[in-house]
This record gives structure tokens, C-alpha cells and sequence, in this order.
């Protein structure tokens, strides 16, 4: 993998000449600002747990001169053995009650594989074994393979049907039961709002990458040409040109966070695929063109660079700084309470906010929360 990143940065770089060269004068905005009725909007302290990082902070270098991938380091799954990643998810569990488990997933973990590698699911049968259970795990929701963050696995089929249907019908009734935070490169504008952009698949050079629908006609979403979406997001500090940002998708679609945060001239700290989407002129952003952004390794200023302590060669190594930190998941069977799932964000995100002088408020000692509907 890191080869490959090599290699496009390399064309990256040319790439990126050429745009800067190029005359941009369409530079698209459009979002909907809708900041009323942000319900079930959760605070900044709901973002951090005091119980799943205990002294993760202090467990940092004093010395502050080094970077991420050498404090706390940065896990590269590729290079753990089958022994190592059980061991990893085992000791990553942040709720267990039948029948429902909760894992923090590592970032660069896919969750379905192809045999060649190992995958979440793959790994199942002996994380069964590992963690006592008599029946047998599936997943119920889960971050994808950049993503750090929830997984949510049972052993009870009945209790997965009705929590996909639970999620189905908040959808239908626009009700976040998702809750992500990003660090993001460029600032969203205005505090807190919607972002409805419709959005697409679309074939750009080798790749099919996602691309926003900015006036879809009926007749596209008849004929699922685009499909509507919104991401509802708040900024939850802001310092450096760099923002702490709360993401809730109500919304599937693949990248739909990070497209949809390019469409607000802001991209997710290591995004690799999308960031390309964002240029400047003067240190003013603006969208590029989709047909002539590529995908490569992510371009920082040097400024910003220096506050991470990264060099511009390096940053193929930047993981992608987007957690799936919540789910909230409605009363069920017996249950009266809804119970709220969350799991804090690995070391090195908590280590590149204090690089970045970006602050929330101290973790709830409970990782697990129950409220009356």
C-alpha cells in the first residue's frame, strides 16, 4: 500500500502544478445552511470518554517536536499478525450486553475482504472464542475500512433485523442515530447547519469515485441516476485554518462525509481520494472541477505542515482523521431506555488536536449512557 501511495503522490505533485495553472471560475457552494431544528445534536463533552482512553493524554511526550506516526505512532494494520488483531479487538470492546457487542475498530481494518488479507469478518469465529460467547457474532453497522471507530456486532438475529429497521425508519424521519467527528482541513462555513447535495458514481481516469449532483431533476432520482443526501455537521472548535467537526449522516452512501465536507471547502486530515476536489488562489478556497481532480496523497500548506511536525513527502503515511464515535440505538425488545454506544477516538487523533490547539471538554466517566425516550 505505502508504495502505491508513493507513486501517486508522485503524479499528484505534477498534477497539482497544472491546476494551480489552471483558470477556475466556477466555484460552487451550494449547501443548505439549516441550523434550526439540529435535533439530538450532541455536545463536545459526548465526543470524548474518560473511561476508554484512561490517561491517553498524559501518556503523550512532553517533547512536542515529533509527529504522529512517532508519538503515540499510528497502527499499521497491514503489518499485525492474525494473533495481534484478535488480541487488538478483544481488548477493544467498549459494550457488552446481550446481545450486543460494541468494538473500537482500528483504522485500516475492511470489514469484508477478499480472502487475501485479513478482514473484520474473517476474524469473527475466533473473536467468538476469544471473548466466551456461545453463539455465533455477524455486524450489525460498522465503519468502513478508513474509518476508525464502532462496530456493532450481536448474536441475536431478530434484535440486528429490528435495529436495521430502527435505522431505516430514523432515516425516513430525519433522526441521526450515527454520530462521526473529523478533524478537517479548512474551516465549514457557516458553525453549524445541513449539507444536502445529491450524490452520484462517476467514472474519472482508473477511478469511480463519488461526485456531488448539485440540481438532480426527478427524473435522476426516479431512475437512481443520484440519490439525495444530507450530512448534518457542527464545528466543535476551530484553530490554525483546522476544525474539530461532528458529522451526522442521515444519509448511506459511500464518501458521503467527505464529499460532502468538500462541497463546504473542507476536507477530512488524510483524505487521500477527495482533498484533491480543493484548491486556492490567493489563500482563497474553491471547488476544482471533478473531472480533473484525481485522487492523490493529500497537499498541506507549510505552515500547517510544521504544526504537525510532518513533512509534505511523509504525508502518505497520514491516516484518515474521520471516527464513527456514536451510535444510538432506539428501545428494543424488552428494553424502555435508548442506549447510546460511543467510543473514544484513537491516541494519534487526540494527539493531532493538541498539535493543532483544537479543544473539547473532558470526557463523561460513563462510556455507556442510558436515557427515557
Amino acid at each position: 500500500m505505502n508504495h502505491i501511495w508513493k507513486q501517486i503522490w508522485t503524479r499528484g505533485s505534477t498534477q497539482t502544478a497544472i491546476l494551480h495553472g489552471h483558470s477556475c471560475c466556477c466555484v460552487q457552494r451550494l449547501v443548505t445552511d439549516s441550523a434550526s431544528h439540529f435535533s439530538r445534536m450532541i455536545s463536545c463533552s459526548d465526543i470524548q470518554l474518560k473511561k476508554q482512553i484512561p490517561k491517553q493524554r498524559q501518556r503523550l511526550k512532553q517533547d512536542k517536536a515529533v509527529s504522529i506516526l512517532q508519538d503515540p505512532g499510528v497502527p499499521v494494520i497491514g503489518k499485525l499478525t492474525r494473533e495481534d488483531l484478535l488480541e487488538m479487538l478483544a481488548t477493544s470492546v467498549v459494550y457488552q450486553e446481550n446481545p450486543l457487542i460494541g468494538i473500537n475498530k482500528p483504522a485500516g481494518l475492511p470489514i469484508t475482504g477478499n480472502g487475501k488479507e485479513p478482514s473484520f469478518t474473517s476474524l469473527l469465529p475466533e473473536l467468538q472464542q476469544r471473548l466466551h460467547l456461545s453463539k455465533e457474532l455477524h455486524i450489525v453497522k460498522a465503519s468502513n475500512r478508513d474509518h476508525s471507530g464502532l462496530v456493532l456486532l450481536s448474536t441475536c438475529h431478530q434484535t440486528t433485523k429490528y435495529i436495521e429497521n430502527a435505522f431505516i425508519q430514523a432515516g425516513r424521519r430525519k433522526e441521526a442515530l450515527t454520530s462521526y467527528c473529523a478533524v478537517t482541513v479548512g474551516i465549514p462555513e457557516p458553525a453549524e447547519g445541513e449539507i444536502s447535495v445529491a450524490l452520484t458514481k462517476q467514472n474519472i481516469g482508473e477511478h469511480e469515485l463519488v461526485v456531488p449532483v448539485f440540481h438532480p431533476t426527478p427524473g435522476n432520482i426516479k431512475r437512481k441516476e443520484a440519490k439525495k443526501a444530507v450530512t448534518r455537521y457542527k464545528v466543535l472548535d476551530a484553530a490554525n485554518g483546522c476544525a474539530l467537526v461532528q458529522l451526522q449522516p442521515l444519509t448511506t452512501f459511500e464518501s458521503v462525509l467527505q464529499v460532502h465536507l468538500t462541497v463546504k471547502l473542507s476536507a477530512v486530515l488524510g483524505d487521500h481520494v477527495y482533498s484533491s476536489r480543493l484548491g486556492k488562489v490567493l489563500g482563497i478556497p474553491f471547488c476544482l472541477p471533478v473531472e480533473l481532480a484525481i485522487p492523490r496523497i493529500q497537499v498541506l500548506d507549510e505552515s500547517l505542515l510544521r504544526k504537525l511536525h510532518f513533512d509534505q513527502k511523509q504525508m502518505w503515511k497520514m491516516p484518515l482523521h474521520l471516527h464513527l464515535h456514536k451510535f444510538s440505538i432506539p428501545p428494543f425488545e424488552t428494553k424502555k431506555l435508548e442506549t447510546l454506544i460511543v467510543a473514544a477516538p484513537p491516541a494519534y487523533f487526540l494527539r493531532t488536536l493538541d498539535l493543532l490547539g483544537l479543544t473539547v471538554s473532558e470526557f463523561p466517566e460513563a462510556n455507556v449512557k442510558k436515557r427515557r425516550k
